[in-house]
């Protein structure tokens, strides 16, 4: 009696175990798949903490991935690498990209805004348009400044 009984707590325990780590590579990005797809960039002043692996969306669908953050040299500006999913080949060349969290602690993505011209945004594109991340710290002091401004 005690052997099966140690057997389905043990069964139990490893079933725990596996799903705790499936949801930890889900939640990392670490087991992401790739995207069959094709490459934008977009130059921002202010990437706050996007990552690699996070994702792109539009209409609050994800629609690809951050491939890579770099800094420009040139330009000193951060250089953001998108892959897209090539199911959605027909972006408007005069979409923006912005950077907004999910939530207000949330995880960072780039939310890609259509246009209205009549072509497309092909492998290699580069978004022209742009909005940078929210710094909640940035805007907290802000808020604190001008509060303590106005007190005088």
């Amino acid at each position: 009696m005690h052997t099966y009984l140690e057997i389905v707590v043990g069964v139990f325990v490893a079933l725990g175990l596996g799903a705790l780590i499936l949801l930890s590579l889900q939640v990392s990005g670490f087991g992401s798949e790739g995207i069959d797809g094709y490459q934008l960039s977009a130059r921002f002043s202010n990437v706050g903490q996007l990552k690699p692996r996070a994702p792109v969306r539009m209409a609050g669908v994800k629609v690809g991935l951050v491939r890579d953050v770099t800094v420009d040299a040139a330009t000193l500006e951060a250089l953001v690498t998108m892959e897209i999913d090539h199911r959605f080949s027909q972006i408007p060349i005069d979409s923006s990209a912005g950077i907004y969290t999910s939530g207000l602690l949330g995880e960072q993505y780039v939310a890609l805004q259509p246009g209205g011209e009549d072509s497309y945004l092909q492998d290699g594109s580069k978004l022209e348009f742009t909005s940078s991340a929210v710094v909640l710290e940035e805007v907290i002091s802000k808020f604190l400044f001008s509060r303590a401004a106005g007190d005088d």
